[in-house]
């Protein structure tokens, strides 16, 4: 092929907005970037969250409590999507990702409907279909904005997302109840019409994106669909330490899913009902937090020592929730401050899995493929594990308060994921490659399908 036949750059054949921003300065296409992430992952959890509000004790329950059963079936739905997910996300091309976030969003949406429409308990099953729908919206979200050198602000951006929506979400749906624009039935579908207009708009901008810049490779290296073989060896390549952080996300997932879905009966406990105001207020905190200390992780140029300093940062959010609950439970907090930190702890240590820490350790290892491949191996694990949780919860004899249950379950999962973390530090410390990114052979691609 002579150069005049040479297919042209792949900056040459982006068009419009799409061309600016590939010319862009990087701090301009990592604000773009992070909010329009931002917006369609905070919207999202529009479609799954505002139910946790509502206390439902008009309904009997059958066998287990009726609020526990609408949370286990919609965590279940989600955990199966996470399993499907590990397959379809490490496989979609990356032209398909837009559709597919507003269809799986707006089935969600209409599962909401149904639940409303559908009379108890039967309507138990319309939460297992919406989680079912929205567990892949994370890796279709992420999957925009891995392997480019400014990942970090853009990850960071992101995980802010799930930290402060959660609670904002609740405290809208709470209002709509409070101001009597619908039953607790109905609420769950009215708070995902209202954010609708923001999730069109940001899925509308993510299209806008451009591709990884051959500078992003090189930095962070390629980012391609994996089958079945690539997903394989990447695992295998470095098992014993994937295997102890996802027994670490597994704690990490139950206890901040626990908190997250109970919160209203666990501030109950602590003496605040009927305040809408608290959800919002005790994670906006958090989020401004945590979004800072992903931030600094920029800092880091080399790999192998950036994934180690998310290790860290996980190593401090488990003795940050260890730390909170001793000073509340020894008076030393008050229940808000508590709340605070405890979430501050928690999303310090679980937000690294879900974009950075696995975004770093495909480039550290020079591995081929997508970080969202080992992000949905986690989650399937992790929300396995919430479900279990919640099982132990309604049959495991406990008389327990919801309060006191989060203290229990906080110190299980910081005392042993420190000791299973420290272990898996030691290993990859001594299995990643400590060569420069340009001095490390790339991976056999040959496993791997052709990208777009």
């Amino acid at each position: 092929m002579s150069k005049t036949d040479a297919p042209p750059p792949a900056d040459a054949r982006l068009t419009g907005f799409t061309a600016w921003l590939a010319k862009a300065p990087p701090i301009v296409f990592a604000l773009y970037g992070g909010v329009m992430a931002f917006g369609a992952y905070f919207a999202m959890y529009a479609y799954r969250k505002p139910f946790a509000v509502a206390s439902f004790a008009d309904v009997a329950g059958f066998i287990i409590d009726y609020k526990i059963a609408l949370v286990i079936f919609q965590v279940f739905g989600y955990a199966l999507s996470k399993v499907i997910g590990v397959k379809v996300i490490s496989e979609l091309p990356g032209r398909y990702r837009a559709m597919a976030i507003l269809v799986l969003i707006g089935f969600a949406e209409l599962m909401l409907v149904a639940f409303a429409a559908v009379p108890a308990p039967y309507n138990i099953a319309c939460l297992f279909f919406n989680g079912l729908s929205l567990g892949l919206i994370w890796g279709l979200v992420f999957g925009f904005l891995e392997g480019r050198r400014v990942s970090e602000i853009l990850g960071s951006i992101l995980c802010a997302s799930f930290i402060v929506s959660s609670g904002v979400v609740k405290s809208v749906g709470k209002w709509v109840m409070l101001e009597h624009y619908a039953n607790e039935f109905w609420m769950p579908a009215v708070t995902g019409l209202i954010f609708a207009p923001l999730l069109l708009i940001c899925v509308l901008g993510l299209s806008q994106l451009p591709p990884p810049s051959p500078e992003d490779e090189a930095a962070r290296v390629v980012r391609m669909p994996m089958n079945k073989a690539a997903r394989k060896a990447t695992f295998a390549a470095y098992a014993p330490g994937l295997i102890a952080l996802i027994v670490i996300y597994i704690g990490l997932t139950a206890l901040r899913d626990f908190r997250d879905n109970f919160a209203t009966e666990v501030w109950a406990d602590l003496g605040f009902r009927d305040n809408a105001e608290i959800f919002t207020a005790s994670e906006l905190p958090v989020g401004i937090v945590v979004l800072a200390a992903m931030c600094l992780l920029s800092l880091f140029r080399d790999n192998r020592l950036a994934f180690i300093a998310n290790l860290v940062m996980v190593g401090i959010g488990l003795v940050l929730a260890g730390a909170a609950t001793f000073a509340f439970q020894a008076h030393m907090l008050g229940p808000v401050w508590w709340m605070i930190l405890l979430g501050g702890g928690l999303y310090l240590a679980y937000t690294p899995f879900n974009a950075l820490l696995f975004d770093r350790f495909i480039a550290a290892s020079r591995l081929a493929g997508t970080a969202g491949f080992l992000i949905y191996v986690a989650d399937a694990s992790g929300y396995l594990g919430s479900v279990a949780l919640l099982l132990f919860k309604n049959f495991g004899g406990l008389t327990l308060k919801w309060a006191s249950f989060l203290m229990m379950c906080t110190w299980t999962v910081a005392g042993l994921g420190l000791v299973i973390l420290v272990g898996a530090g030691a290993y990859f410390l001594k299995t990643l490659p400590q060569s420069r990114a340009s001095e490390v052979k790339m991976a056999d691609t040959s496993l791997y399908p052709a990208t777009e």
